[in-house]
């Protein structure tokens, strides 16, 4: 049984009345399924839905269709004890480690705030708790008495890291957890987390725009544009031989170091796309991805290519992705 298993998920946000009236559909359609202490990162550019799933999943947002089942369960139909314990098992990182954490409350109070509303520890047990997990993500445990601003956006991260262990998850969300970090700091806290996954069999559905720490973390990737997933597959085999042309320019974006350091290599071939990412209020006819993309054809603008597979644990929403794969 997978851990979690999300089917035909879809998204939606109403605003407006009558003809003023605009549905816009942040996720669209969207299966996948993890294992146990599986990373599963989900990429794509900004407007792709790849937070409003991360939030959808723990019931942030109410789902338009589809469904979510965490180790068999359907999430919709949790509430009370039983969703307080799904909570539990399923905890966020969120992006920006300073805005999530209240700059008036010491960071021992808002990681013990977590151990009291789930009913993990007695108050007088609480102070040792997070003195551990402060120990257990490289912080001595003495930083409790401290508050945010007293610390480095590297050092807030790992207090955010430290809040979703209290609980004892089985699976974190991790939504752009580094991108707002130096890129030194950025491999501290990639390690960590695959220290901490080998240590504790944590799953992670690692959210990110940066395809090279993706590699580094994640056994399998999804790709979204405008709410759809257009590709999955096994990060090496994904990274090696795209079979959408959404990912091929994704690819063609992370910079060459090998390249730059030898003027004698030749330089990949850079795929810059066209225009801006449309609105998901106003969703092109066809594919989605043809106004942008670099291979489109005539049938790309009439018909939705459906996501199929196309090879061993590849899947593609492309209708020439056998041409792609060759």
């Amino acid at each position: 049984m997978p851990l979690l298993e999300i089917e035909n998920l879809s998204v939606q946000f109403v605003s407006g009345q009558g003809r003023r009236r605009r549905v816009l559909r942040a996720v669209e359609q969207v299966s996948l399924s993890m294992e146990e202490g599986e990373s599963l990162g989900v990429v794509g550019e900004s407007g792709s839905g790849k937070t409003t799933l991360g939030r959808a999943i723990l019931k942030l947002w109410k789902p338009a269709g589809g469904a979510i089942r965490f180790r068999g369960e359907d999430v919709a139909g949790l509430a009370g004890a039983r969703l307080a314990a799904f909570r539990r098992q399923v905890q966020m990182i969120f992006q920006d480690p300073f805005d999530s954490l209240n700059p008036r409350m010491s960071i021992g109070t808002a990681i013990g705030e977590v151990l009291a509303i789930h009913g993990l520890r007695g108050k007088a047990e609480r102070a040792a708790r997070v003195a551990e997990l402060l120990q257990l993500v490289g912080l001595p445990g003495d930083y409790a008495e401290r508050y945010p601003h007293e610390f480095s956006g590297g050092q807030r991260q790992r207090i955010g890291m430290a809040r979703a262990l209290a609980t004892g998850p089985k699976l974190i969300i991790a939504d752009e957890p580094v991108s707002a970090l130096d890129v030194s700091v950025q491999a501290q806290i990639i390690n960590l987390m695959r220290r901490l996954q080998a240590d504790r069999g944590i799953a992670y559905l690692f959210i990110a725009h940066d395809l090279a720490v993706v590699r580094t973390l994640c056994a399998r990737v999804v790709v979204m544009y405008l709410g759809r997933v257009v590709e999955s597959g096994p990060t090496g085999a994904l990274f090696e031989n795209p079979a959408h042309p959404y990912t091929e320019a994704l690819l063609s974006a992370v910079p060459d170091v090998d390249a730059d350091l030898d003027p004698g290599l030749a330089p990949k071939r850079r795929i810059v796309l066209k225009g801006d990412v449309p609105s998901a209020t106003d969703v092109p006819r066809g594919c989605p991805f043809h106004p942008r993309c670099h291979r489109a054809q005539a049938v790309c603008a009439e018909k939705i290519p459906p996501l199929r597979n196309v090879a061993e644990g590849r899947c593609s929403a492309c209708h020439f992705a056998e041409e792609l794969l060759a």
